[in-house]
């Protein structure tokens, strides 16, 4: 996977409005979503959203570990993130909203942190599948995103074998694509049953034939996508 820089860029804004409704992406962002284990209540936070039960406490780690404005506020809440339940806790969220806004070193942390558990691990894998084209990177990264890495119990919804095991790369990403959204649509937490526009997003661009997102703009959500 050789993404060119305009393409990277392409996949990182169709990502952000997707989990913030922005191309740029809201780093001050909170949801308060019953996602979390067991449909507990969780804090989702910044640029493209990371989980108070999935990643988050890396996050507010790498923060205070390059000394942010607000690392003195934000350390003590770093062994309780994924322990004790933080949704309710006022003083976390103003917190990591303030960081968000007015320091610097959070935004940067964020596009760190974003790209190399995410971005970096997603292209990491799709290579190791024999991935090679552009959609197929942005697919993959949403899935990583959205729900960690590419789930297996879906890869066994479709037959199509990826390429490195001599699969068709277009008849993969298409068959994906279709189990991801039968999935969601059908899903029992109507929170995930409301996320199909990514995989819509997805759909329209395999039926332009896309692959290189070369086309322009690719509409993501409702909002024009350029790169």
């Amino acid at each position: 996977m050789n993404l060119t820089s305009q393409q990277k860029k392409i996949c990182e804004q169709i990502i952000n409005v997707f989990e913030s409704g922005s191309l740029q992406g809201d780093y001050s962002a909170i949801s308060i979503y019953r996602d979390g284990p067991h449909e507990m209540r969780q804090v989702t936070y910044g640029r493209s959203q990371t989980t108070e039960y999935g990643n988050l406490e890396t996050l507010v780690q790498m923060y205070v570990d390059r000394n942010g404005l607000y690392s003195a506020q934000l350390k003590p809440y770093i062994d309780k993130i994924g322990v004790a339940p933080l949704a309710d806790d006022v003083g976390f969220k103003k917190w990591l909203r303030e960081a968000a806004k007015k320091d610097p070193i959070m935004r940067e942390v964020q596009d760190d942190f974003f790209d190399q558990r995410y971005f970096q691990k997603a292209m990491k894998w799709a290579s190791s599948q024999g991935f090679t084209l552009p959609l197929s990177a942005l697919v993959i990264y949403d899935s990583f995103i959205h729900s960690g890495s590419i789930l297996d119990f879906l890869r066994k919804r479709f037959p199509e074998s990826p390429p490195a095991k001599n699969g068709n790369e277009k008849v993969w990403i298409k068959q994906y694509v279709d189990a991801r959204e039968a999935w969601l649509s059908t899903h029992p937490n109507k929170i995930l049953q409301k996320t199909v526009y990514r995989t819509k997003c997805f759909k329209q661009e395999i039926a332009r034939d896309n692959w290189q997102l070369s086309k322009l703009p690719i509409i993501a959500n409702g909002i024009a996508v350029t790169g």
